[in-house]
């Protein structure tokens, strides 16, 4: 006779298990603990099995008839529901491992791996953590182009237009990577090329006029501030790196008498060692700051602490104590201001000067030719360049 619900209410525990059958093979389990559980048995090629269905009351007497039908509906077909249950819950695992908080968690690490700079993984950080709090716990194969969209469009309505534009880019590095893994069949961020607000190119500001960079040059020497930031000023002026790259160099990059800085691949943005020849200038004052801060790794040590690096805002705040301003002029700035003022002399080849600039020339073909470092015209060339900064320093304003 068929179960019905007030036979299942009334059942209680006995000292053994023991079952209330329904109909078609299905039947309820009543444990000595108070338990009442749903099976369904069922024959597939002479053999007996048992199918788990799930609790009493959670799965109700007319849930476990529906479940029981989609049972046999499956054995009609052939199929084992024992076996299709393992498989479902096997991909619910999968999807619940590969979710895209979990697979940005593995692009990052294997950043890391790779040697990338701690600044940049830093940065990718912060940027996908705008977007864990919405797709974070979501299987990445499940995410649409409408889930990420509306997280780009909630950054770019508060103006960060730069931001969301970034923020696409490391989502979609994340889609790209659950694709080469096989844990995803296709980038969403793909769909929403032209979705958002193109953002404005803001060229870093620099000084290329010979008389006001002169003026700036004798701002610098008259600095009242920190002799180390001043001679961060100097040096940056003298040599042109990226600031993150002079800021954290360490005495053991710096060959003195063979007049080479050597920054390793991993504090270069392209993750390519380069070398910087040093002029006289600039090993007087190298030779100065030895005495500073020599006995520290870095060369240009915190304030607070010499086991770390000057602060990435120094040099910026420094030359706002002088006077200028970012529109004005900016510590990445001085790259742009050598490569202005180097080209139009006229007197180098453009070749040397990008690769003292350490940039890699993007067209493959001509960069599979042109491997040569230029080191001897380079040398020459920051000879010469400090040495028109010094020329600089007299012009009248």
């Amino acid at each position: 006779m068929p179960l019905n619900d007030a036979a299942i209410r009334s059942a209680k525990p006995k000292e053994k298990p023991y079952k209330l059958s329904d109909s078609g093979g299905l039947y309820l389990l009543v444990n000595p603990n108070g338990s009442r559980l749903w099976r369904l048995k069922y024959r597939l090629a002479t053999k007996e099995r048992l199918l788990s269905i799930g609790a009493y009351p959670t799965i109700s007497l007319a849930k476990a008839r529906e479940k029981r039908d989609a049972a046999k509906t499956d054995l009609a077909a052939g199929l084992d529901p024992s076996s299709l249950k393992r498989q479902k819950k096997l991909v619910a695992t999968i999807l619940t491992a590969n979710t895209f908080n979990a697979l940005a968690g593995e692009l990052i690490e294997k950043a890391k791996r790779e040697g990338r700079a701690p600044i940049t993984i830093a940065k990718t950080e912060w940027l996908l953590g705008m977007a864990y709090p919405e797709l974070g716990n979501r299987p990445i194969a499940e995410i649409t182009p409408a889930e990420v969209l509306a997280i780009l469009q909630r950054v770019e309505r508060r103006g960060h237009h730069e931001t969301a534009t970034r923020l696409r880019s490391k989502i979609g590095a994340v889609f790209r990577y659950a694709i080469a893994t096989a844990r995803a069949e296709n980038d969403p961020t793909f769909a929403l090329r032209g979705a958002l607000v193109a953002p404005k190119v803001q060229h870093r500001a620099a000084i290329t006029d010979p008389k006001g960079l002169g003026a700036l040059l004798r701002a610098v020497d008259d600095f009242q501030g920190q002799t180390i930031t001043k001679a961060a000023l100097q040096l940056l002026i003298l040599l042109f790196p990226r600031p993150g790259e002079l800021r954290s160099a360490t005495w053991a990059e710096f060959d003195l008498p063979a007049a080479v800085w050597t920054i390793p691949a991993s504090r270069m943005k392209m993750r390519r060692p380069h070398r910087v020849p040093l002029s006289r200038q600039a090993l007087e004052i190298l030779g100065e700051l030895r005495e500073l801060t020599g006995r520290s790794e870095h060369v240009f040590p915190c304030v607070r602490t010499v086991r770390r690096a000057m602060s990435e805002n120094t040099m910026n705040a420094a030359l706002r104590r002088i006077g200028y301003s970012k529109d004005e002029v900016t510590a990445h700035g001085f790259r742009a201001t050598a490569s202005t003022l180097l080209n139009e002399s006229g007197k180098w080849n453009s070749d040397a000067i990008e690769r003292q600039l350490a940039h890699i020339d993007t067209n493959e073909v001509r960069r599979a030719y042109a491997r040569g470092e230029h080191w001897s015209e380079r040398v020459s060339m920051m000879q010469w360049w400090a040495d028109h900064l010094h020329e600089l320093r007299k012009l009248s304003p």
